[in-house]
């Protein structure tokens, strides 16, 4: 079982390491695992491997630390019927789960008791048995840690405990009785009783049968048949003489062999099935007593196991191989010696406890691997093997062998003597409150008083003890046995209940109650008033029955003296109390004719079982049981009062019956409460206390008579009863005769119509046979005809199927030559295909090259003509300035010449215009020239790229190349041209600032010079004259001066009529290039044509010749 808290598993420290236990420093290690205070945790840290020491995986004890530090023992050891969970109980009465598989152990009860023996393998896979010091037996569930059940019975000490292979059953061994129980309802169905002198070694089941077998310590052993426990047969007396005394068994799995031991080490093998003694083994010397034997499982062998294990007297279990009397391996050593073991079903694991009170687990593959060394060999010697059987799925009766221990404490279990065990007062005032199992009663309605319930792990214990139950286990076998009382029969039709074992309990209950007394057979309540306690105690029907006894006895005083009415004394008592707490609810009862059978019958007769939940009924009797009898009737008296409001508006009997049989909302506490104040308020004279008897418990030994009811009406209605049922089996009987008779009778008039109608079918069938011979030889004749018919229209089918087929050849072949052409065919157009598509995208990438060098010409024009615009603009503005400066000239000139300029101006600007005008005409022929010879170089230098792209198509990259050159080139020259342009541009600056220079000193100093003059003309003659000359000279020199600004309006002419020249051959190249575009695509048109052409020259269509088909 996996332990359910993880966290737990680190409380009390982790695992030892244990050291290393081998021979020598190297010797393997071998993990130890220390229980200590721990409820769970893990088993290993970390599980071994094959070459663990000597096989071992895990070595456990159980430690206690304290003031005097101890080791506590382990006892016995049991496995699970999947062989990987494994039980383990010590010597203080601790039992531990170990999951082989989870790696976890969990501590699943506490019994404060050694155990003597443990089975592991019940039909309930979470329950197991214990058998304790004290000769009882319990059952634990692992999962809920609770008590099942508590079988007594046994007067010594529980040696085994076998389980039937169905786990239904158990067998019991001590050793003077052997005792068969029903694990369902735990009830013991058979015992099985020895003479003192005889003695009982063991009784186990025989595995996958239905047989018992039993051992004596007179050698004697028996076969019993499990159903009817008839003797099968008895072994015959083993060798005449032989003085080996049988005191240890064991059997196959099949059933088949059976092998048995004692003082000797001799062990003798028994065939079951002939019944013969077949073999007698003879183990070393050093083995004089075998203390437990136990076969290996074995998966391959068939149940029919070969491997045997012999633990003697010397602490060493041997395994041998019984057909070829091999030892195989070995297990424990005279230092670690072994004390009882057990193997797994599925032969993987052996769980040993050693003589030191540890438990060892053994790998069986470990042990198969490792082998042994042989001992010396004797009559028919067990010889040494290094070999062995592999590891088995099957069941195997487990057998422990363990020391009986005698209890610490006579009676109770932990959870009793630790949390309800009260101390002991002698003293005379406290003896009547004394109870069984050490309680109090004064004590107990003191908790009850405090709590209101008592605890519900200790509920069961606790009734048990206020009601004082005997426990007669005889008395009520002897009901049982009985059998099923006729008057419950058939309870399962009145009572449909589910669950088929409860179902079991309560007619097994109900019929000992009928047994014990005749009144209960004819009580048509009694299953409702029984049924509480039999779904409460379902798992022990003997503390059922005493309880249900108890009540009937004590609390149902007076129920039966009006039978088969109800008790009406009862009912006046109830109504009395009533009367006196309550007037104006009785009265309003009365009022609406709802008598006491309505309101208080249903609550008696049902025990509130309709009217209260499962919880609410156990408080109800906790304080039931803990009280005077009178108190049920106070309790009824109580319910009907905290109930008044609902009740008084009700009006009609439907209502009233419907209140008492259904749950109500109530509160079970003030219900209790009221009880009490019932119990205290009520007077004497009307009190039931006074007209009850006390508490008075059942006998032991034997139950009390039970006779409190009218026996004469009881007799009556036995015997008429009886009378009905065996008039109704005589009926029965009649009928039963009557339609024996009738069926005959029908099976005798079937039998002949069934004889006439056979032989009339036979008739038809024999004429229905001549007339298909008849039909046959027809159908034969005609078959014959068509057959003939058909051979002949075969042949001529098979002809005509020849000149089909051969026709169908030649069409074939036919077919797969133009096939052949067709393939051909669109071979070609798709190598056509395949050149156009070459010769396209060749078109293409020169039509895509073609517009990248247009893109890049007209992206170099474009700059270009942002090249001229920004130089024109420059000369633009050097021009004004200039003419800035001419205009100031011109205005000193001017003031000079003012006086002859109104005289002399026509002809002065008209001799100027046509010298401008020659200049400008020289000028503009001069640089027309200068810009035709550029674009002509430029135009020779684009035809030569042209040319070049054209031939060179096939180097795309090379091209590119060599035009990126061309144009750096270009653009170097242009640099040039301009830095040359600039240089001059900068020496003429240069020279026209020195010219300014001069003539501005040239004209001061002329100024000077003419206003001289003109002061010595004023007085002489000839002013005039020489004003005019002076004059004709100044407009001399400003026309030279003039000729600066001039000519840089010639120059900005020049530049706009270079622009225009410019664009027109701009014009003229695009119209050059769509033109050798057109001329390209007629190229590609005349290459496409070439490439199909010299296609069809290749691969001429293929003619074939006219063929005629002859037959």
């Amino acid at each position: 079982m996996r332990a359910a808290s993880p966290a737990a598993a680190a409380v009390g420290g982790a695992l030892r390491g244990g050291g290393e236990r081998g021979s020598g420093g190297g010797g393997p290690r071998m993990e130890s695992s220390d229980l200590g205070g721990r409820q769970q945790g893990p088993i290993w840290h970390r599980k071994p491997g094959p070459a663990a020491r000597r096989g071992v995986i895990v070595n456990i004890i159980h430690s206690v630390k304290g003031y005097h530090s101890k080791t506590i023992r382990f006892l016995n050891v049991a496995f699970d019927s999947s062989g990987d969970s494994l039980l383990a109980g010590d010597h203080q009465g601790n039992i531990y789960v170990f999951d082989l598989n989870g790696n976890r152990f969990n501590l699943v009860q506490r019994t404060m008791q050694a155990c003597t023996a443990l089975a592991f393998n019940l039909r309930r896979k979470t329950e197991f048995l214990v058998a304790l010091a004290d000769y009882s037996i319990k059952c634990f569930d692992i999962e809920t840690k609770e008590l099942v059940s508590w079988m007594r019975g046994h007067d010594s000490s529980v040696s085994s405990i076998s389980v039937h292979g169905s786990g239904r059953y158990a067998i019991t061994t001590s050793t003077d009785t052997a005792q068969l129980w029903d694990l369902d309802t735990f009830q013991r169905k058979r015992k099985l009783n020895v003479r003192q002198s005889v003695g009982i070694q063991k009784v186990f089941f025989l595995p996958l049968s239905n047989t018992i077998l039993s051992c004596f310590k007179d050698n004697s052993v028996f076969a019993w048949e499990f159903d009817t426990l008839r003797c099968k047969y008895q072994l015959p007396t083993p060798v005449e003489g032989s003085v080996l005394l049988y005191k240890v068994f064991a059997v196959t799995r099949d059933g088949r062999i059976f092998v048995a031991g004692g003082k000797s080490n001799h062990l003798h093998l028994w065939c079951l099935e002939s019944k013969q003694l077949i073999r007698i083994i003879q183990m070393p010397a050093k083995v004089r007593a075998v203390r437990h034997l136990e076969f290996l499982p074995d998966s391959f062998d068939g149940g029919s196991n070969q491997v045997l294990g012999v633990l003697s007297q010397d602490n060493i279990m041997r395994f041998i191989n019984i057909e070829t009397c091999k030892l195989l391996f070995d297990i424990g050593s005279h230092e670690e010696g072994i004390s009882t073991a057990a193997i797994s079903p599925n032969g993987r694991y052996i769980a040993s406890v050693m003589e030191n009170g540890s438990l060892n687990l053994y790998s069986v593959q470990a042990l198969t691997q490792e082998g042994n060394k042989p001992p010396p060999p004797m009559f028919k010697a067990v010889e040494d093997s290094s070999k062995c059987t592999s590891e088995a799925n099957t069941l195997t009766m487990r057998v422990t062998s363990g020391r009986s221990e005698w209890p610490w404490k006579s009676k109770g279990s932990k959870i009793q003597t630790r949390l309800l065990k009260l101390q002991v007062n002698t003293s005379l005032e406290n003896k009547e409150n004394e109870l069984p199992g050490g309680l109090n009663k004064k004590r107990l309605r003191a908790l009850l008083k405090g709590f209101g319930e008592y605890p519900a792990k200790y509920r069961m214990f606790v009734w048990r003890s206020l009601l004082q139950l005997p426990e007669n286990h005889l008395a009520f076998s002897s009901l049982i046995d009985k059998g099923t009382h006729s008057a419950f029969v058939n309870i399962q039709n009145e009572y449909p209940i589910k669950s088929m074992k409860l179902l079991r309990v309560l007619q097994r209950t109900l019929s000992a109650l009928a047994h014990w007394s005749a009144i209960f057979a004819e009580t048509p309540y009694i299953p409702l008033l029984a049924f509480p306690f039999v779904k409460l105690f379902q798992n022990n029907q003997l503390i059922c029955f005493e309880v249900v006894a108890t009540v009937v006895v004590n609390f149902c005083q007076h129920w039966f003296e009006y039978f088969p009415n109800p008790p009406v004394n009862v009912l006046s008592m109830l109504e009395n109390v009533l009367a006196h707490h309550d007037k104006e609810l009785l009265q309003h009862l009365i009022t609406y004719s709802v008598t006491s059978q309505v309101y208080a019958w249903p609550l008696l007769e049902t025990l509130f079982s309709e009217v209260l939940t499962r919880e609410e009924w156990l408080k109800v009797f906790d304080n039931i049981f803990s009280n005077h009898p009178s108190y049920f009737l106070m309790i009824v008296v109580a319910y009907i009062i905290c109930s008044r409001a609902p009740l008084l508006h009700c009006n009609q009997t439907a209502d009233f019956e419907y209140f008492f049989h259904h749950r109500n909302n109530l509160d079970i506490n003030v219900v209790i409460k009221e009880a009490y104040h019932l119990m205290e308020a009520t007077p004497p004279d009307i009190h039931p206390q006074n007209m009850l008897d006390d508490f008075i418990p059942l006998t032991k030994g034997q139950y009390p008579v039970f006779n409190k009811y009218p026996k004469f009406i009881v007799d009556y209605q036995t015997r008429e009863w009886e009378r009905i049922r065996q008039d109704e089996i005589e009926y029965l009987r009649e009928r039963q005769l009557a339609h024996e008779l009738e069926a005959k009778a029908q099976e005798w008039k079937a039998e002949d119509e069934a004889w006439y109608r056979k032989q009339e079918l036979l008739r038809e069938a024999e004429e229905q046979k001549r007339k298909m011979l008849l039909e046959e030889e027809e159908k034969l004749v005609e078959q014959r005809q068509r057959l003939a018919a058909v051979k002949r229209e075969m042949k001529v089918k098979e002809l005509q199927f020849l000149d089909a087929s051969r026709r169908r050849f030649l069409k074939y072949q036919q077919d797969q030559r133009q096939m052949e052409l067709k393939r051909l065919d669109d071979e070609i157009a798709r190598k056509v295909s395949m050149r156009e598509q070459e010769t396209a995208a060749t078109v293409q990438d020169v039509e895509v090259r073609r517009m990248e060098v247009e893109s890049q010409r007209q992206l170099f024009e474009q700059h270009l003509i942002k090249d001229q615009e920004a130089v024109t603009q420059e000369m633009k503005e050097e021009v004004d300035a200039r003419r800035r400066k001419v205009d100031l000239e011109d205005h000193l000139v001017q003031r000079l010449m003012e006086i002859d300029r109104e005289e002399k101006q026509k002809a002065q600007i008209v001799a100027e215009e046509n010298l401008a005008k020659a200049e400008q005409k020289c000028i503009d022929t001069d640089w027309r020239l200068q810009v035709l010879h550029e674009l002509r170089r430029d135009d020779q230098d684009r035809e030569r790229r042209y040319e070049e792209i054209a031939k060179l198509l096939h180097d795309n990259r090379v091209k590119e190349a060599e035009l990126l050159k061309a144009m750096r080139e270009a653009e170097e020259k242009k640099w040039e041209e301009v830095t040359q342009k600039k240089a001059q541009l900068e020496e003429e600056q240069k020279a026209a600032a020195a010219a300014d220079e001069y003539r501005k000193w040239f004209l001061e100093d002329k100024m000077n010079d003419a206003l001289e003059m003109a002061e010595k003309l004023q007085s002489e003659d000839g002013y005039f004259e020489r004003l005019r000359d002076l004059k004709a000279r100044r407009t001399e020199r400003g026309i030279e001066l003039q000729q600066v600004p001039r000519s840089g309006n010639v120059c900005l002419n020049d530049l706009s009529a270079s622009e225009s020249s410019s664009h027109m051959s701009l014009d003229r190249r695009r119209e050059e290039l769509a033109c050798q575009k057109r001329e390209l695509m007629a190229e590609v048109r005349r290459l496409r044509q070439k490439l199909t052409s010299r296609a069809r020259t290749r691969y001429p269509p293929t003619h074939f010749p006219a063929t005629k088909w002859t037959t």
